[in-house]
């Protein structure tokens, strides 16, 4: 294969899937071989998504990345794509096609044949999309479609499904062949029939031999994966699990060996076989990966549903008529007809037709959403009833369920603050293991009672069978894995896996008033209609001299009349006064619409509502009034509302121990009066948008860990400043992209939850590690014949295995329990507007 040198870009991270890691100390080993290849600037392996992300600090060629994996003992997955190109029609045209193929980020080598009008490309795996190969051949001048479209997480899942096969396969053959070894060898020493047995009818030393041929079986043929990874890797002086596992094995079966057709050759009374110990040690292993490989699938069951709620097809409105095309055709532009029963392509807005749309597999709302001229359409949804036309305007990675799977992806490999410890122990821990069994060799073969040599091996081999540092390596990501799964299908976005760990342990909730604390949009919250006045009589009569003003809260009123489906007179001789307010002729009565001085202007006596302007104003609301035909004929408050789950949110994380503070640029009055309200422990008034950032750091004196929610572009700022930076759903891009966390849904009840996930997963995670460590730290004494001396212990080498499988399964097993994790707070489902964004459902 011709290695193209195609450079990554330096600015963007990549994921690159590696194949043959079993362990933490398989990780190490293959970042510290992608570290070392000029140019990255950082890598970080996961172990249960079996992917690499690095980071360069100039553009490196992909293949010397790969080559470093291979080179460490490991395998980088690729993948092919096949294209049919059209337009090319001679050798230049192959050249160019190739050329423009092969610059394309994480391609390996791009051919193409002229005759078949077909470019074979091959690629890193899971780092090449379609749409950027096809988008290089038309910016080259022609057209392609491809051929046959595979999907990197059908490729893993099918990769998945081939080791589990193969396992399965591995482990039934061993686990036949083991069992007359384990029957003869164990059933002589427990069971005198069994014993009267094998010396009457086959002889002891006819039962080595059957044991031999049957052990030899089971290491070098189900067995054989240990010594084809672990024998190069301890060449290369970089023992891993395998090491362990051909060296433990090994050991058993060649000192067997030796007894069975050289016993002179032992010290006398020595001559013992422990084929049982390696065949079952064989077999219980491959039962622990067995089990660990369907383990791992299952924490990436949340992606899984995530990529199956996309359609693979499209029925696209082509030369005015409807065809079939693959969803990879499919472009911005386009219009697409959806049928009764069909997925949502992509994004889009519908320009014709009507229907009832099922939101709930992205926004977890159980009621279908009506759907008409001008109404956004998020891919992934199910159409019910109607027929209906729409306008593509996302598509391929940009739609809002890629969006939501790439972060979700992006979370679940990241590596937190607390996996720091596990990497610097799993570094030297595999090394220390074979120098513990060395120890433990020596001292029994010297110290140890007869036969010296027998309780020596044993010993040694028990110890390098049980130090497994695979559940070390398992803690911490499956924990993520399922942890950030599960917080995508409660509407939470961990964009950064960092902020799932500091979460846990933010003092401080921060969070902007305006579109965060509230609903970001002025409305009509009090109407007082003064005595001989109808609430709807006024309300008409104002929101009619409103419609000829531009002022928000004009805005707000006459949206309010529209709600109560008010008709509006005709209005005449409309004046606006800045400062004051607004007057005007309306179906023949004067009506004058402003603040007090404005009635004081006219002369009017507002003194009949001291009692509700002191409320209001204690509301954090500004009264207006309302005056016809010269009388007072209202009292008028337009603000923006408080969400109504505002208060239950800030309840709960009280309840959590969390302190909340409020950043406004409101003035303080009203900053202190919805403060009251709220029960918020802390006020920051009158910040200018620029201020936000010091208001943050002001919070964090004493050391105190800060989180902000906002959702405006002037929050992007304070979103990256605070510890963890959440942004509302519902707010802009630029505050989302600069945010860790992003609620999907506007209401604020997520943010408890998040919380609740965060403290849940990372006490998970420590579980986890207390497990693998305490197992470690506890049982690598006892298989050395620590217990022997005081209570006549030891640790058999095949209970060793059993234990070192178990800790593994043990550990996924914990982390699958929070699939089960049940939110504290009920809250809102989500959908997304026409432009992509996540947006709450109202």
């Amino acid at each position: 294969m011709n290695l193209a040198t195609a450079n990554m870009n330096v600015q963007t991270p990549i994921q690159v899937d590696v194949v043959g890691m079993s362990c933490a100390s398989c990780v190490g080993r293959v970042e510290r071989a992608i570290r070392a290849v000029p140019g990255v600037k950082s890598a970080s392996v996961n172990l249960a998504t079996e992917r690499a992300e690095i980071s360069f600090t100039e553009p490196v060629a992909i293949a010397e990345v790969l080559s470093a994996i291979r080179n460490a003992g490991y395998g980088a997955r690729t993948e092919s794509v096949e294209l049919a190109v059209e337009g090319a029609t001679c050798a230049s045209c192959v050249r160019r096609i190739e050329q423009a193929l092969k610059r394309v980020p994480g391609v390996l080598d791009a051919t193409m044949n002229l005759a078949t009008e077909r470019a074979l490309v091959s690629a890193a795996g899971g780092m090449v999309r379609i749409q950027d190969l096809l988008a290089a051949i038309e910016q080259s001048g022609y057209s392609a479609r491809p051929v046959a479209a595979e999907n990197p997480e059908d490729l893993q899942a099918e990769a998945r499904d081939r080791e589990a096969r193969s396992l399965s396969r591995a482990l039934t053959l061993a686990a036949v062949l083991t069992l007359p070894i384990f029957v003869v060898e164990m059933g002589s020493h427990f069971v005198p029939a069994i014993h009267d047995f094998v010396m009457l009818h086959i002889g002891m030393q006819e039962s080595w031999y059957l044991q031999m041929v049957l052990a030899t079986i089971v290491l070098f043929g189900p067995g054989f994966r240990f010594f084809r990874k672990g024998v190069p890797a301890l060449l290369r002086g970089g023992p891993d699990m395998n090491s362990l596992v051909a060296l433990g094995t090994a050991a058993a079966w060649s000192y067997s060996a030796v007894a069975t057709f050289a016993p002179a050759v032992l010290p006398r009374g020595t001559a013992n076989v422990y084929y049982e110990a390696a065949a079952v040690i064989v077999t219980l292993i491959l039962l622990g990966r067995y089990l660990e490989n369907r383990a791992k699938g299952r924490t990436s069951e949340a992606i899984k549903r995530l990529v199956g709620l996309q359609a693979k097809t499209a029925r696209v409105v082509r030369d005015g008529e409807t065809v079939e095309i693959s969803l990879d055709q499919v472009q911005v532009g386009d219009f697409l007809v959806v049928r009764p029963g069909d997925k949502v392509p992509v994004d889009g807005e519908v320009v014709e037709g009507s229907s009832y749309v099922d939101e709930s597999m992205i926004t977890g709302e159980p009621v279908p959403v009506a759907k008409s001229s001008g109404a956004g359409v998020v891919g992934g949804t199910i159409n019910k009833t109607g027929a209906f036309t729409f306008r593509a305007t996302k598509v391929g990675a940009d739609t809002v369920l890629a969006q939501i799977i790439r972060m979700v992806e992006q979370a679940q490999g990241a590596k937190l603050p607390i996996q720091a410890l596990v990497d610097k122990v799993t570094a030297w821990f595999v090394p220390a293991v074979m120098l513990a069994a060395a120890a433990t060799f020596l001292v029994w073969l010297f110290f140890g009672p007869t036969p010296a040599l027998s309780f020596a091996l044993v010993n040694a081999v028990a110890v390098l069978i049980i130090a497994c540092p695979c559940a070390m390596g398992l803690a911490t990501p499956t924990s993520i894995m399922v942890g950030m799964g599960r917080a995508a299908e409660m509407g939470l976005l961990f964009r950064k896996g960092e902020a799932l760990q500091t979460l846990k342990s933010a003092d401080v909730i921060a969070m902007d008033k305006t579109g965060t604390l509230t609903k970001g949009r002025p409305e009509l919250t009090d109407l007082i209609p003064a005595a001989g006045f109808g609430r709807d009589e006024v309300l008409g009569l104002v929101a009619a001299v409103e419609t000829r003003s531009e002022h928000p809260i004009g805005e707000a009123i006459v949206a309010a009349a529209k709600r109560d489906e008010l008709v509006l007179p005709p209005v005449e001789d409309f004046d606006a006064t800045p400062g004051f307010g607004a007057k005007a002729l309306v179906a023949g009565r004067k009506v004058h619409v402003g603040a007090d001085r404005l009635m004081a202007k006219l002369g009017l006596d507002v003194s009949a509502f001291a009692d509700e302007v002191g409320r209001l104003g204690d509301e954090g609301k500004s009264p207006l009034f309302a005056a016809v035909d010269g009388k007072i004929a209202a009292v008028i408050a337009v603000s923006d509302p408080i969400k109504q789950t505002t208060i239950e949110a800030v309840n709960r994380l009280h309840e959590l121990g969390v302190k909340v503070a409020m950043i406004t640029g409101d003035n303080r009055r009203t900053a202190e009066a919805i403060a009251r309200r709220l029960k918020i422990d802390e006020v920051v008034a009158e910040v200018l948008p620029d201020g936000k950032v010091q208001a943050l750091e002001n919070l964090r004196a004493g050391g105190r860990k800060v989180a902000f929610v906002g959702d405006g572009i002037n929050d992007a700022p304070a979103l990256a400043a605070a510890d963890v930076g959440i942004a509302i759903g519902t707010g802009t891009d630029v505050a989302i992209e600069s945010a860790d966390v992003v609620l999907m849904s506007g209401d604020l009840r997520g943010v408890p939850n998040a919380i609740a996930l965060s403290k849940a997963t990372i006490r998970n995670i420590k579980e986890n590690l207390f497990w693998a460590f305490a197992y470690n730290t506890v049982l690598i004494p006892v298989a050395a014949g620590a217990l022997f001396p005081a209570y006549g212990l030891m640790l058999s080498p095949m209970i060793a295995a059993g234990a070192m499988a178990l800790s593994s399964v043990f550990v996924l097993g914990n982390a699958l329990r929070l699939k089960r994790f049940r939110a504290p707070m009920k809250f809102d489902a989500v959908r997304a507007d026409g432009n992509g964004r996540l947006a709450a459902a109202e």
